[in-house]
């Protein structure tokens, strides 16, 4: 299955009844929750929840809102079959966790289950008794509205540290914009992952050009196109320079992978909001100036986007590109491992397994 987004997690919370109130999965809650309203594609989602044994009803409280930000934290931490601690995916954060996980715990994609939990302590091991967790098992569907428990007495989690990503001091020049006026925290987003892609290339030995009109970006103190690795000018690159009308075609591709002065690995654009029409475009170009040459044609976009490149990318006019798709997530994914595991010798089918190939046969 496809990345678990926030327009899917909406979604199924919008399936359950409206006439009637929800349990929390912990025994010892006595209190309900009632859905108020979902707003569609992405929430917000708007509930009340009260205890009985505090004296409250559901016309007494005021109705709170499940936010955005919240949906989408959870949303991209959803893995099939790898169980979720809402506590340890919000850090504590959000005071309506607790009622999301109960919500989504009644949708029958979703079980709670109790692996146990691995801890190492001073060279001995042991497994205890394990905290809440959901887990996403989208084959295995369960009644609407009927929390399940899913018995998992094998499964144990070792929490190891969450992983996170940092552009470390990446400045925009004054003026900057990528094709039409974008806000400026769009355009930053976009950079980041050019960014990202650049840092992969470098740690698998790949030069990488980046598009002329980006190369005034600031990363680390420095103008991007004096950083390592960075190709300086395509008309250098014997690959390519000798061919009538590659240079031109390849000069606004966001992001070009070279290896060995005998290889194209990837030809990337990053569509963030700027439409993947435009992206599937520039690669037809240069694609119709260099036929023969063998390479993968990559769109890099959000997870949420990824109906739209399939759509887009098997359009007639794209369908000898046999585009792939390289999500954001996966992207930050693989950007992690190298800037944290120095990997090295990876081959070609490596890569494969990031960027998913998504021409309809």
């Amino acid at each position: 299955m496809s990345q678990y987004t926030a327009y899917n997690l909406v979604r199924d919370i919008d399936m359950l009844p409206r006439n009637r109130d929800y349990n929390y999965i912990s025994r010892s809650n006595h209190g309900f929750i009632h859905i108020e309203n979902v707003e569609l594609p992405a929430g917000p989602i708007y509930i009340k929840r009260w205890n009985p044994v505090n004296g409250k009803s559901r016309n007494s409280v005021e109705a709170e809102t499940i936010s955005q930000e919240m949906i989408w934290r959870i949303a991209n931490a959803v893995k099939e079959g790898d169980p979720i601690n809402f506590d340890r995916v919000l850090g504590g954060s959000y005071n309506t966790r607790s009622v999301l996980e109960a919500l989504l715990a009644h949708t029958p994609r979703f079980y709670y289950c109790y692996p146990g939990r691995i801890m190492d302590m001073g060279g001995c091991t042991s497994i205890e008794h394990g905290h809440k967790h959901l887990i996403f098992l989208p084959d295995r569907p369960h009644e609407l509205g009927v929390l399940t428990e899913l018995e998992v007495p094998n499964m144990a989690v070792s929490e190891i540290p969450m992983q996170s990503v940092t552009y470390d001091n990446l400045i925009l020049p004054e003026g900057f914009a990528i094709g039409e006026e974008l806000d400026i925290e769009v355009i930053r987003r976009h950079t980041q992952i050019q960014i990202a892609l650049y840092l992969i290339g470098l740690q698998l030995g790949y030069r990488t050009w980046i598009a002329q009109n980006d190369k005034g970006i600031i990363y680390n103190d420095k103008p991007l196109v004096e950083q390592p690795g960075i190709v300086q000018t395509l008309n250098n690159e014997g690959l390519i320079s000798g061919m009538p009308g590659v240079v031109p075609s390849a000069r606004f591709i966001d992001c070009i992978w070279f290896q060995n002065h005998r290889f194209m690995p990837a030809v990337m654009e990053v569509e963030h909001t700027t439409g993947v029409t435009s992206g599937l475009t520039r690669m037809k170009g240069l694609q119709d100036t260099i036929p023969a040459l063998n390479t993968r044609y990559v769109i890099v976009a959000p997870d949420d986007d990824r109906n739209k490149v399939i759509d887009e990318a098997n359009r007639p006019q794209f369908l000898s590109l046999d585009t792939r798709y390289f999500s954001y997530s996966a992207v930050e994914e693989l950007y992690y491992i190298c800037s944290h595991r120095k990997l090295h010798g990876v081959t070609q089918d490596f890569l494969d397994c990031y960027m998913e190939r998504v021409k309809v046969a």
